[in-house]
Parts: C-alpha cells; sequence; structure tokens
C-alpha cells in the first residue's frame, strides 16, 4: 500500500517535457495525482501527457516561457482550474551555461541562465503560493544540482543559479513553515537527460573543472532523480522541510 499520500492532488512539474522533468511527471501519476505539464517545447509536453494518459493518470499540457509571469499565471490558473486546486509545486526546468569563468560569462550567457534557473521559479512559486497556502499542507520542490553544493562542476553562471535555488529553498522552508508549506530540493549529480553543454571553445571551465568532473562517479538515470523528487513532495516526508538532498552517489561527499 503506497504512504505517499498523492492520491488525487494536483501537482504542477516544470520542464516535463523531458529527462527528470518527465519522469518525475509519469512518477506522480502512476501515484494517483494529476499533473500539469509546463514546458517550453510543445512536441515534448504533449508527449509526456500523452504518457501519462496511456497508463490511465490524468495530464494537461502548459507551453511556454516561465520566467514570463502571464505563462507562470496561466500555468497555476490551469492545474487549479483543472484540478480543484494546487498541493505541489515542482521547479525542475533548467539550462546549462557554456562551463565559462566569470571573466569570460557575457551578458546574454549570464541573463539566459538566471532567467531561467532562478528567476522562472521565483515567478511560478510566487503565482503558486496563495494555493498551496490555501492546502495547509503544500510542498515546494525544486531542482537544485551538485553545482549548489560545490563551485566545481559548472561555470559561473550555472553554479550561481544553483546556489540561488537553494537560497530560495530555505527561505522558503523558514517563511512558511508554519503555514503548512514544506520546501526541499535535490541536487542531482550527472543524469542522463537531454541537456548539452555547449562549451565555448576558448571557456576556462572545461579545463578547469576536469579533474573535479572526474570524480562525479556513476551517471544516474532521470527516473532516480524523479524518485527523490516524489518522496520529498509525499507524505513520507511529512517533517523533512528547508532540505538539499544530493542525489549524486556520493560525489559531495568526495
Amino acid at each position: 500500500m503506497s504512504t505517499t499520500g498523492l492520491q488525487g492532488r494536483s501537482v504542477v512539474v516544470t520542464g516535463a517535457g523531458s529527462g527528470i522533468g518527465r519522469a518525475t511527471a509519469l512518477h506522480f501519476a502512476r501515484e494517483g495525482a494529476r499533473v500539469l505539464v509546463a514546458d517550453l517545447d510543445r512536441k515534448g509536453a504533449d508527449e509526456t501527457v500523452e504518457a501519462i494518459g496511456a497508463e490511465g493518470g490524468t495530464a494537461r499540457a502548459v507551453v511556454g516561457d516561465l520566467s514570463d509571469q502571464r505563462v507562470a499565471d496561466q500555468v497555476v490558473a490551469t492545474a487549479v482550474e483543472s484540478f480543484g486546486g494546487l498541493d505541489v509545486l515542482v521547479n525542475n526546468a533548467g539550462v546549462m551555461d557554456r562551463m565559462s569563468a566569470l571573466g569570460e560569462t557575457e551578458d546574454a550567457e549570464w541573463e539566459r541562465v538566471i532567467g531561467v534557473n532562478l528567476t522562472a521559479p521565483f515567478i511560478l512559486t510566487r503565482a503558486a503560493l496563495p494555493h498551496l497556502l490555501a492546502t495547509g499542507r503544500g510542498a515546494i520542490v525544486f531542482s537544485a544540482s551538485e553545482a549548489a553544493l560545490r563551485g566545481s562542476a559548472a561555470g559561473a553562471a550555472y553554479t550561481a543559479s544553483k546556489h540561488g535555488v537553494v537560497g530560495l529553498t530555505k527561505s522558503l522552508a523558514v517563511m512558511y513553515r508554519s503555514r503548512g508549506i514544506r520546501t526541499n530540493a535535490i541536487a542531482p549529480g550527472g543524469t542522463a537527460t537531454q541537456i548539452r553543454v555547449d562549451a565555448r571553445p576558448d571557456a576556462e571551465g572545461p579545463a578547469a573543472l576536469a579533474p573535479y568532473l572526474g570524480l562525479a562517479g556513476k551517471v544516474a538515470e532521470a527516473e532516480e532523480q524523479a524518485a527523490a523528487i516524489v518522496f520529498l513532495a509525499s507524505d513520507a516526508a511529512s517533517n523533512i522541510n528547508g532540505a538539499v538532498l544530493p542525489v549524486d552517489n556520493g560525489w559531495s561527499a568526495v
């Protein structure tokens, strides 16, 4: 018998058109949750909805740039209108930087990575909070990164964005714990997804970080990260709040 308590709950998963996000959306649906799939890629989002439906689950999709307040509002409104409220928000969508050291990071790279990885979850969480508070037991889970725990897993922009995600996680946990909301994050190590690193040819990052990246260990499957996300959102984690859980086969312990 499942102890997750997720049956019938309304869940938003961002970046759910592929990778960790898709695996997470499917895992929630298998636990009986109703899932709002949010992604920039319409084809991927529709494929995730179809996969959930093929297994007998319930899902809707909203496509757009989550750093746009109008899109964030649409995501929340669609979940609330379709499923009668909002219980869980998973801020998973993210992009990599070009492994650039700070001195070689251009404005466009910085703004894109910070916009997707930090500003978008801030905007969406702000839009979702009134509905999560209304449940009295809302749960928020962020996908941070091994780069949120150290300075040797990515370039300056990605590292800064994921450290910011940890700050948001802990701030939310403190500010809203008395009102029934739990906020946690996972910190994935290397995971088999479609995200690719388009390193600058002249970037200092690959050479500087190579000795540390060599300690990463085995590459995880997306489903392994999804299982940790669903656990943190579930009733099985009812007294876990403000935690950043490494899902990295011990990389963070090296």
